[in-house]
């Protein structure tokens, strides 16, 4: 048998198990049909008469703009990377990392009966979306066998998907901001050799250097983030909400959003858009609501400084006892370059909090006294989709609330407005119940304590039962924070998030008694405190608006520029001591301090500002808590040993930009292009350090090569809503556009409308649907 006839059978049989085991035989003209329309830049309008229908339909619709997509990101949750693309890096999460490193970490961490076991708790209607969902990516394959995208047509890697992989799929996701940007600290603990001499007390970590570790797994300070902004009736002139909801998340992998309008008759109609393969909107808008999520400051797990029994570096002591870690071997297969193929083989270990991890540049090592474990909140979590769903029903900000007790948004805060004109602001995210008073009591050795405030890492002393988590009956989830005790507030005049914690929400907004893992009072983002600049600045010129909040978020401007050039400027004109500074200055000199597209010197700044950032010392007026939006702000320039880098760094900068070929005043658009694409398409936005709300950055190669500045991550789906006399006023683009396939004409359609910052209008209702469809419907008949 071939393995094209295989693979068909395959499928088939896929489908008509699934459809056997959910449903009884109906007559053709009885079987449940979902309808696909779309509307300009391909965006899928998809209704179903009931819930698996509709996700039949999504899947569907989905895999014609993303299969490659989809199929890659099966390759990873089958551990099967290595096997079919030998030596190179993979996605996990927000990660790259090499391919037998994620399928070792698969392999280890995936459990696929107890995914069932979690699936099996949730709603008949959750199981429903989630068997259409698998169904309908395999009604695709089997329906364009041999006519896939070039990028995966024929390859022996493309296979039907499975309920486990699925449910695989949701948990690379639910883990990316645990153990999944850990990984490799999993994969890099073993043991000290048993025979080993007891290990000297080990110096102190360099917290500058734990932090830049955590830093590039995500875990600190992370470019991926978002701003929203909740405007109520005081501010709006029309007595109802405006929300603006601007994601800024990866151009490319398994964190792409996809553009969808879902409607069950009678019970769901909703607009959005959405990550990965789901069948319900993620951000977006009904007719009485609309919401947005920003990465939220919780801590998604916690660390447990293990005390291990003298002699035996396997086993650790819990209230005086010894327990023994248990280990698990794994093994994948790796592709070599010349195609043939090996087995590799590791062991990794577990404790009771969960894996033993090793992050050196922390300090957190393996030694013959101590061990370090991970114990991940959101490991093995199936209630999104059921959060999700209520979401997506709600009729006010109050019904959000309510789907919200289900903790189901697991990293992210939720920022919402309704048509009463009432503002949200919410971290519901899942966050270890451990309290100020636990982190005393349970305080680790010193060097472990001051992770915390260095690195951002939680670490526990493992070795008393009493320093676990707290387990509040009232939560949704045993273990972890319940809803009452994290902080929601509702308003009816606005409120914003930039990644900061809740406590920068809106100048007035109190909190109380809550846990420091959900947040503190320091502010990192440097869009937070644009945000608190330009916001009040907004509102003073009248009422809110769609339009006057997408002017404010694309007029681009440049917070650091405009806190550092003065200074800089005064610097040039008085003593720049090289011909590059001098060049750098004239250059800098007829920049306007935003990042458009027309910003001439922006492309120079950027250069000079990540090597300046850094610089110690170079704020003339150093950070300030009790003045969070007025400092740091100046250079140092009256001090000779930073004026020094700080003109080593605007030199080096000048070297950068001509070694690639670019003018110094080159306009911004000219220099700055999308990563997924050769087109010549000017971006505007600026990069996260420089505090431009409308951020775009280049995390993948930063720098400027002679291929431009890259972008590869930032606004991504950006929505504005708010309501009228019929339902929901909605603008929004997606700004890559809804198909990884490089032949699609909606591979780059929006990045143009981006380009030009035009906002289009999303059809909504039935009629506008019909008036803007283009193309004819689509009907698929589940089988």
């Amino acid at each position: 048998m071939s393995r094209r006839t295989a693979w068909s059978l395959a499928a088939a049989a896929a489908v008509a198990g699934l459809a056997a085991c959910t449903t009884p035989a109906l007559a053709p003209a009885q079987k449940p049909t979902a309808s696909i329309q779309r509307t300009a830049n391909g965006v899928a309008h998809i209704s179903a008469p009931d819930y698996e229908t509709l996700a039949y339909g999504v899947a569907y619709a989905h895999a014609q703009d993303n299969v490659c997509q989809t199929a890659q990101q099966l390759v990873t949750v089958r551990a099967e990377r290595a096997r079919y693309f030998g030596a190179g890096t993979g996605l996990l999460g927000l990660r790259a990392l090499p391919n037998d490193q994620v399928d070792l970490f698969i392999k280890a961490h995936m459990d696929d009966a107890a995914l069932a076991r979690a699936r099996a708790a949730t709603s008949v209607d959750a199981q429903a979306m989630e068997r259409g969902t698998v169904a309908g990516y395999n009604r695709f394959l089997t329906d364009n066998l041999g006519r896939l995208p070039a990028a995966c047509n024929n390859q022996p890697w493309v296979q039907p998907m499975t309920l486990a992989e699925l449910y695989r799929l949701t948990e690379v996701s639910t883990v990316q901001a645990g153990i999944g940007a850990l990984a490799d600290a999993w994969l890099a603990a073993k043991p000290p050799a048993a025979k080993a001499a007891q290990s000297l007390a080990e110096p102190a970590p360099n917290l500058a250097d734990a932090a830049a570790a955590m830093r590039e797994a995500g875990l600190l300070d992370s470019p991926f983030g978002s701003n929203a902004w909740a405007f109520g009736r005081d501010t709006t002139g029309t007595g109802r909400g405006v929300l603006l909801g601007n994601p800024h998340f990866p151009w490319v992998g398994a964190n792409r959003f996809w553009q969808m309008h879902l409607t069950v008759p009678g019970k769901l109609d909703v607009m959005g858009a959405s990550l990965g393969q789901t069948a319900n909107v993620q951000i977006g808008f009904n007719k009485d609501v609309a919401w947005s999520h920003t990465v939220s400051t919780g801590k998604r797990f916690t660390l447990h400084e293990l005390t291990l029994v003298e002699g035996d570096p396997t086993s650790y002591l819990i209230d005086g006892q010894p327990e023994e870690m248990t280990q698990q071997s794994v093994s994948v297969v790796v592709k070599a370059t010349d195609g043939s193929t090996s087995t590799k083989t590791q062991t990794l270990w577990r404790s009771r909090f969960g894996p033993v991890v090793v992050v050196a540049r922390a300090g957190l090592n393996w030694t013959n006294k101590n061990a370090y474990a991970l114990q991940d909140a959101n490991t093995g979590g199936a209630r999104g989709t059921d959060v999700y769903l209520a979401m997506n029903q709600a009729r006010s900000v109050a019904d959000l609330q309510r789907a919200l007790r289900g903790l189901g948004t697991l990293w992210v805060n939720t920022i919402a407005v309704d048509r009463q004109g009432n503002a949200m602001y919410a971290d519901t995210s899942v966050v270890p119940d451990v309290d100020a008073s636990m982190l005393e009591r349970c305080a680790p050795s010193a060097p472990a304590k001051a992770l915390l405030r260095g690195a951002g890492l939680v670490v526990l002393d493992g070795s008393q039962s009493a320093c676990n988590w707290r387990q509040d009956p009232s939560s949704a989830k045993p273990g972890v924070i319940p809803f009452e005790r994290l902080p929601v507030a509702v308003r009816s005049d606005w409120l914003h998030n930039s990644n900061d914690s809740f406590f920068y929400s809106h100048p007035q907004q109190t909190f109380n008694n809550i846990s420091p893992l959900v947040g503190d009072d320091v502010m990192r983002s440097r869009r937070t405190r644009s945000g608190l600049i330009e916001l009040p600045e907004l509102l003073a010129r009248g009422p809110v608006t769609l339009q006057s909040v997408q002017a404010q978020l694309f007029e681009n401007r440049n917070l650091a520029g405009r806190l550092v050039m003065p200074d800089l400027l005064a610097a040039c004109a008085a003593s720049a001591p090289t011909e590059a500074a001098k060049d750098g200055c004239a250059a800098l000199r007829g920049w306007n301090l935003t990042s458009n597209a027309d910003a001439r010197g922006a492309a120079l700044f950027r250069e000079f500002w990540r090597t300046a950032a850094g610089i110690p010392g170079v704020w003339r007026v150093p950070a300030d808590k009790a003045q969070p939006v007025a400092t740091p702000t100046g250079l140092k320039m009256g001090d000779a040993a930073v004026a020094a880098k700080v003109w080593d760094a605007l030199t080096q900068a000048v070297g950068k930009v001509r070694a690639a070929g670019f003018a110094l005043d080159a306009p911004l658009g000219q220099v700055q292009r999308p990563a997924n694409t050769e087109e010549v398409i000017a971006l505007h936005g600026g990069d996260d350090s420089e505090g431009v709300l409308n951020n775009v950055g280049d995390r993948a190669a930063p720098g400027i090569t002679t291929k431009g500045i890259r972008i590869d991550y930032g606004t991504s789906y950006v929505q504005t809503v708010t309501f009228d006399e019929r339902g929901p006023v909605a603008q929004a683009l997606l700004v890559y556009g809804q198909s990884t396939n490089p032949a699609s004409p909606h591979a780059t359609d929006q990045l143009r409308l981006y380009d030009a910052k035009q906002w289009p209008t999303l059809p909504f209702h039935t009629k506008d649907v019909a008036k803007a469809r283009v193309g004819e419907v689509l009907r698929l008949t589940r089988p």
